[in-house]
């Protein structure tokens, strides 16, 4: 009979007795595996395979990593050693074993992957690269290493997936040994990056075990606090009760039994720690108020059995609401198949608890998912049906298409990772899981990229719903779709899906990027025509090697959000204009301090003259300009436009860089039809005022402004004397002429003996 992987790995080593949580203790040092051992366990499952080629991996996996030493002194060998043994007890072919035992040799050891190639083959080598990190990151923020790496394996998993598999076995084993690890800062970057990435990739391909394991020892590093007191809890119950376990085991065995369902096992343990917890933080109550710790799992020959059980168990318990869920005829993306419900036990325990009804063949596949399809089958070729449970890996592939940084594609992936799902259905009854949150939005890029781009609207059960509805289970949703719809930047705000997420920031990004390019050319023809010269593609064209710009786009781009001068491309297109004097010197002044004036675009209708359409405009807050100004515009870099008064110290800062001035003016004619009836668009300008140390000078300064039609944006007393006290004032006005109505105002009034407008 062939051996089932959850009766062997993890029978042995990661699953725990019946009735024990899952405490993480101190492991002795770890033996090294031998070399016999590993071929026996292979032989177990696979009497025809090589061995020869597993006990060349081993002896080169010796030799490569030599006298390497791990943190906790151990021969370094210790570790791929023990993640081969994982893989083995996976039952996986002996090219997984093999990638096991060399998976840390290119990143650690002088052997390299064309070495691997010569000996083992291209399919060998091309594990073992998948699962390399990548090592020239060494000027990259931890976070950004993180996702590159990350970025490699989806990559290389998309390909094979046998590389997670070896991936997760890496991560299980260094979990496992974590605690040698001195650095607490490094302990805890490791398990907070086990609980985020690898711990949800092992729920993905249903790696039940595993996953559970990674997120005990992980939660053990991150709350150890609450891992602890958990634990003490959990003792405290098993000491009180330790025979209700097997109690319940054998009541409900006897219970299946007398309704006529054969029963092949019974199991039970309580859940998790990392899983109590979870449900501590999502109910918000305590441990003692929780009732469901103890989960139980009938094992029975047929599906049709497990129907039958459940009938057995739900006429014998009195049923808890809502807690009934059939995995069977909706199996989750992971192919993860089972019955769940919740039951009462009989007096005297009245003991709420949770009941899982399965086959063998499911059990296997909940315990072990991916691994269980991918044991070894004498070189036999997976099935379409069992690829297909592989789906989500495409859409880790879209997201990464779609997303324009390392960080924002780790960011979507986590998003995608985690699914705590629901299950809706299109109008001709596909079935569409989604996470909980999910929208009509996620939904429609569920079904397809496009019918998402162009999603307009949506049907919930017959009914026209917004788009940000929160989608229930079983809900039948149709899309409403627009020739020529794209996505709105708004929905970014409720998609909840990595994929939806990553398609409609993609789109923003584009949309961006021609608006640069659009505004990068506008800029570069009106610079060349005030210079009287030919700014041509094939002028600009010649230009691109100077200013280290690919294509005309990339220079129109760059021009367009602020990183390059419209007068640095006519320079470098025509060198023998560039200029070589320095700009004349500024007056000097105070340091500049923050402008309470927000940024805006230019557009038909702003006061300022001289600006491309769509540019973002800033007003400076060293100088706080005016309409009635003499003004400048100086190109920020990436920040597009900010305003400064022609005499402001801050422009010296730029005088080797003249490319950046731009000609502008406020636009009169406009300013004066806003101003009829003294209303329009208000400007922060700043004034200082000296005033007598008197309990109503405060008073008498605010209602000079407010005489004046003037608003008090923001004040501070800068110096305070025992006779008086000096003050800036940030005040909201029409134009100059206005401020300077306030200020004549203000030196009208009682209290105030100088009045001036500050330009810092």
């Amino acid at each position: 009979m062939t051996q089932s992987m959850g009766a062997g790995f993890f029978s042995r080593l990661t699953r725990l007795p019946d009735g024990v949580a899952g405490e993480v203790g101190q492991p002795a040092r770890p033996r090294i595996v031998r070399q016999f051992e590993l071929t026996e366990k292979v032989l177990s499952y696979a009497p025809n395979a090589d061995t020869d080629l597993i006990d060349a991996a081993y002896v080169l996996a010796m030799r490569a990593h030599g006298q390497q030493v791990r943190d906790n002194g151990d021969p370094y060998i210790t570790h791929p050693l023990a993640v081969a043994d994982i893989l083995a007890g996976y039952r996986l072919d002996v090219g997984s074993i093999i990638t096991g035992l060399l998976h840390d040799t290119i990143e650690d050891t002088q052997l390299s992957l064309s070495q691997i190639e010569e000996r083992f083959g291209a399919e060998i080598a091309g594990l073992v690269d998948g699962v390399t990190k990548l090592t020239r990151l060494e000027l990259q923020s931890d976070r950004t290493k993180q996702a590159e790496n990350f970025r490699k394996l989806v990559l290389a998993m998309s390909k094979d997936i046998r590389v997670l598999l070896v991936k997760l076995a890496d991560r299980l084993h260094n979990m496992r040994t974590l605690h040698f690890v001195r650095s607490d800062a490094r302990r805890q970057r490791i398990s907070r990056e086990t609980m985020e990435i690898y711990a949800p990739l092992a729920d993905r391909i249903g790696m039940e075990e595993v996953k559970t394991e990674l997120q005990t020892l992980a939660f053990a590093q991150l709350e150890t606090e609450a891992y602890d007191t958990i634990m003490a809890r959990l003792n405290f119950l098993r000491g009180r009760g330790a025979d209700v376990i097997e109690e319940v085991k054998a009541e409900l065995r006897r219970v299946c039994e007398d309704h006529g369902v054969t029963v092949i096992e019974v199991t039970g343990r309580e859940k998790s720690p990392f899983s109590i917890w979870e449900k501590m933080q999502r109910r918000s109550v305590a441990f003692e108020q929780l009732s469901d710790i103890m989960a139980f799992r009938i094992v029975v020959p047929t599906r049709a059995d497990c129907y039958a059980a459940l009938g057995a168990v739900h006429a014998t318990y009195p049923v808890i609401a809502g807690r009934f869920k059939d995995y069977i005829s909706t199996p989750k993306a992971n192919g993860y198949q089972s019955l769940h419900t919740g039951v009462t036990l009989r007096e005297p325990r009245n003991q709420k608890i949770e009941v899982q009804i399965r086959t063998r063949d499911m059990d296997d596949v909940a315990d072990n998912g991916v691994a269980a399809h991918w044991a070894y089958k004498d070189g036999q070729e997976m099935l379409p049906s069992e690829v297909q449970r592989f789906r989500w890996v495409q859409d880790l592939l879209e997201i990464l298409d779609n997303s324009a940084a390392p960080d924002e594609f780790l960011e979507n992936t986590k998003l995608e990772l985690y699914q705590d799902q629901v299950f809706c259905f299109t109008p001709k009854g596909q079935l569409i899981q989604l996470p909980r949150g999910a929208t009509p939005v996620d939904f429609a890029y569920a079904v397809h990229s496009q019918i998402g781009d162009t999603c307009v609207g949506a049907r919930v059960n017959g009914r026209l719903l917004p788009l940000r509805h929160e989608l229930q289970n079983g809900d039948q949703v149709e899309i409403l779709t627009a020739r020529g719809g794209t996505p709105s930047p708004q929905w970014e705000r409720f998609c909840v899906t990595g994929k939806a997420r990553a398609r409609i920031r993609r789109y923003v990004h584009q949309q961006q990027k021609q608006q640069h390019v659009d505004e990068g050319r506008a800029m570069l023809a009106k610079a060349f025509r005030q210079e009287g010269l030919d700014g041509s593609e094939k002028v600009l064209e010649t230009a691109l090697k100077t200013l280290k710009q690919p294509t005309l786009d990339d220079l129109y781009t760059a021009v367009g959000n602020g990183n390059i001068g419209p007068k640095e491309v006519v320079h470098a297109a025509y060198p023998e204009l560039r200029p070589t004097a320095r700009a004349p010197r500024m007056l000097h002044g105070l340091p500049p301090r923050p402008s309470s004036r927000p940024a805006g675009r230019a557009e038909s209708g702003m006061a300022i003259t001289g600006l491309v359409s769509g540019m973002a405009v800033h007003y400076a807050g060293c100088c706080h300009p005016l309409p009635g100004d003499r003004i400048v515009g100086i190109v920020a870099t990436g920040k597009g436009v900010t305003i400064h008064t022609r005499d402001c110290p801050t422009l010296e800062s730029f005088a080797s860089t003249p490319e950046r001035f731009i000609d502008v003016d406020w636009d009169n004619a406009m300013m004066e039809r806003s101003n009829e009836g003294k209303r329009g668009d208000l400007y922060t300008g700043r004034i200082s005022v000296i005033a007598s140390n008197e309990g109503n000078a405060l008073a008498n300064i605010t209602n000079a402004i407010a005489k004046q039609d003037g608003a008090v944006m923001n004040l501070k007393i800068v110096n305070r004397q025992q006779d008086f006290f000096e003050i800036l004032i940030d005040v909201n006005v029409r134009d100059v002429r206005h401020l300077s109505h306030v200020i004549a105002g203000l030196r009208a009034a009682s209290s105030i003996t100088q009045v001036e407008r500050a330009r810092s």
